[in-house]
């Protein structure tokens, strides 16, 4: 199929624009499903699938004008980058090119071709480690020190949600960006060791190494391998769990200031102020990203007008999740000033430019959750969750969100498709009944069916009103796993612990994946990680 809605580029030319990214942004983005893409993609391409394309793409690259480089598999997929650039076109971006060839002609010219996700946070996170010798101990010697009852502390860098799902014994859940900002009250005596731990390698990595750049006067280690390691080496975890730091006491906070100060002098993290920050918003041919990188539930009780939660922990070891345009600005914010400085501190390492917005330059008068910047959300036939219930024999119901969520809560007799597939996947169904749509909230739900609609799709088709959550909050029956897909369930990049079986053997061909790294970066050749004596 002929691409009509971008101009193509060779391999070469995307190279190019790749190594000149500080010069010219660049927005490499994947459209296909994220598990396809994670199988093998190209270093910065920046995973946005069609799927959810119209909910994700304005907030990883606002700027309209940006360059857009698409990119997908082969010719074969040549069908989804166009549908994928149209809809962008519709959306008001001007600069759209893509991959001749995709992945495989990338590899064909000599280049490297890397798999899993966020590689460039986890390429780096290996490379930090490699580069300054992070500190590190196995779980049977943290086994060891628990048995014998250490002074010591174990601090897990993870969300709450992720440290909820399993956590090591003593784990205490503390976000990599609140480390630094919270180890003073937690550790408050210089000889109790800090271990800090994470599911695997990256988050321990920059979580002790955050530490030990802070200048904290406390041994600090990493548990090499993070709960994998710890539940590889045989020992038992944690579910359920809620503990977290406590409140930042008055002493904690001017340590921790005066370590973030140090910090900030070392790898020339830079400070603005209102009125610049005010400029670089409106200057046109460069992308500023606001991002705050406090606690999610700080930033839903008050935050800076215009700014993103970006949970400065997360946002190192995924910073593709977040910002989209490569050679972009990053401003974190904060309250305090230690948190952003802590995570602009590794951004700048990995090479971007990142600052830190002088705190109190606004107030943080906006409230609530973060809504992602998206088109007009389309005015389709609905149904709602009470009506489909009544009709759930005489319709077809069709899950077009994600596999994961699919797979552990579902509509009962709905069945899993991407809608970047469709409606070639929905001919199976028979055409004697109407297809209802749903996703977790609906929203990709109604972009679907309005794609089908203008497609000339020849059945009744509808979305639910509220998608699954509506279902749920009716209090209708739901059920897990899979039934009758209508797709594999590739749309995700399923980690270890998602697997349904052969965690271990997932979990050490994801940790060997992560060392390997490295070498792997080296050979692209298109990094620019910063060194700091």
């Amino acid at each position: 199929m002929t691409v009509s809605n971008a101009n193509a580029l060779s391999a070469k030319d995307v190279r190019a624009l790749i190594l000149d990214r500080d010069n010219t942004e660049l927005a490499l983005i994947d459209v296909r499903p994220g598990g396809v893409f994670g199988d093998e993609h190209l270093l910065w391409a920046n995973s946005v699938p069609l799927t959810t394309l119209e909910i994700e793409i304005l907030d990883r690259v606002p700027r309209l004008d940006t360059k857009v480089v698409l990119c997908a598999l082969d010719d074969a997929d040549d069908s989804i980058i166009d549908r994928a650039a149209g809809k962008m076109a519709e959306m008001g971006y001007t600069d759209i090119s893509y991959l001749r060839g995709g992945v495989k002609a990338w590899e064909a010219a000599g280049f490297e071709v890397f798999s899993g996700v966020n590689v460039p946070s986890k390429a780096f996170g290996e490379f930090v480690e490699h580069t300054y010798d992070t500190p590190r101990i196995p779980a049977t010697e943290l086994k060891r020190m628990m048995d014998e009852g250490e002074n010591m502390v174990v601090l897990d860098s993870r969300p709450m949600s992720e440290y909820h799902a399993m956590n090591i014994p003593m784990g205490v859940d503390v976000p990599g960006a609140e480390l630094a900002l919270r180890v003073h009250d937690l550790a408050p005596d210089p000889e109790t060791t800090v271990v800090v731990n994470c599911a695997g390698r990256t988050r321990s990595i920059i979580g002790c190494q955050s530490l030990k750049n802070a200048g904290i006067p406390n041994k600090v280690v990493a548990l090499e391998n993070g709960t994998m390691g710890w539940h590889l080496a045989g020992f038992d975890l944690e579910y359920g769990n809620t503990r977290k730091y406590g409140e930042l006491t008055g002493d904690g906070l001017k340590k921790a200031q005066a370590c973030a100060a140090h910090v900030r002098e070392r790898f020339g993290v830079e400070t603005i102020d209102a009125v610049t920050l005010a400029e670089w918003q409106t200057e046109k041919g460069r992308t500023t990203y606001l991002l705050d990188v406090r606690d999610p539930d700080e930033f839903v009780e008050g935050h800076v007008p215009g700014s993103r939660p970006a949970p400065g922990g997360q946002l190192v070891q995924a910073t593709d999740r977040y910002v989209g345009t490569l050679g972009a600005r990053i401003v974190c914010v904060d309250d305090n000033g230690v948190r952003a400085a802590m995570t602009a501190s590794w951004l700048v390492q990995i090479g971007w430019d990142a600052v830190v917005l002088e705190p109190g330059a606004f107030e943080m008068s906006e409230t609530g959750a973060h809504v992602p910047a998206m088109p007009a959300i389309p005015d389709v036939p609905m149904i709602e969750a009470t009506a489909l219930a009544a009709r759930m024999i005489q319709t077809h119901i069709v899950d077009v969100g994600n596999s994961l969520a699919h797979r552990n809560s579902h509509i009962p007799g709905s069945r899993f498709a991407i809608r970047a597939n469709m409606p070639e996947n929905l001919a199976s169904l028979s055409d004697d009944r109407p297809i209802a749509l749903t996703s977790k909230d609906g929203i990709i739900a109604k972009f679907a069916v309005k794609d089908l609609i203008d497609g000339g799709f020849k059945g009744e088709v509808m979305a639910l009103e509220g998608g699954t959550e509506a279902w749920k909050a009716a209090g209708l029956p739901l059920k897990k796993g899979f039934e009758n897909n209508l797709d594999p369930s590739d749309d995700v990049w399923y980690r270890p612990y998602d697997m349904d079986d052969a965690q271990e053997g997932a979990m050490k061909q994801y940790l060997s994946w992560e060392v390997n790294l490295v070498a792997q970066i080296e050979r692209d050749g298109t990094t620019n990680f910063r060194v700091f004596d």
